[in-house]
């Protein structure tokens, strides 16, 4: 059965790495429908957060190609339904549309947004919170007139573990990523 699937891909930083990521999922046609790529707790660390539209075997399948690409660390993947995400949302509007109406200030208190920034010429209001919310505000904030809108890709985190759930299994989900070059080869890591 095919379903969303989210893929936490960590890698070291480096030139071209997002162009090899992204060519795993176009060799088997898979359209990405979000990707963002940030930080990590740990220093030259990246976490790039992809979401497609596959079944679990082809997800198990992609996991594997992605830890083949040398400067991955480690990737993996759950379904949405195992995640909580949020994404950030911008809109702007005249702000003439929030000095002459109070509906503007209505329809902002009612979806818990807030301004972000305001002059003279227009108005930009923020959204944090799930698709569906970011798109609600966006249909109610429409009547008034929006001059842009852009939405980020959801950033995510695993829902908390069940007693079934090993913690290997969840490990790449985790801020921080060992790059540890001796793991499996019988020579203790040095933990600082």
């Amino acid at each position: 059965m095919k379903r969303t699937h989210h893929f936490a891909i960590d890698s070291n930083d480096q030139a071209g790495i997002l162009n090899r990521i992204t060519a795993v999922f176009s060799r088997v046609n898979l359209n990405i429908e979000s990707l963002s790529v940030c930080e990590t707790a740990e220093r030259g660390v990246f976490r790039h957060s992809v979401q497609v539209f596959c079944d679990q075997a082809m997800a198990k399948r992609l996991s594997k190609q992605l830890e083949r690409q040398i400067e991955v660390i480690r990737a993996g993947f759950l379904p949405a339904d195992e995640l909580i995400q949020q994404e950030v949302a911008l809109y702007k509007i005249a702000s003439s549309s929030m000095l002459e109406q109070t509906l503007a200030e209505q329809i902002i208190h009612r979806h818990h947004a807030r301004v972000l920034s305001m002059n003279s010429e227009y108005t930009v209001i923020e959204k944090t919170g799930s698709r569906v919310e970011s798109q609600a505000l966006l249909d109610d904030l429409a009547p008034i007139g929006v001059l842009e809108f852009v939405r980020s890709g959801p950033v995510s985190i695993s829902k908390p573990m069940t007693a079934g759930t090993s913690a290997a299994d969840m490990s790449f989900f985790k801020q921080s990523a060992t790059c540890d070059t001796h793991q499996g080869d019988g020579v203790e890591p040095n933990n600082h």
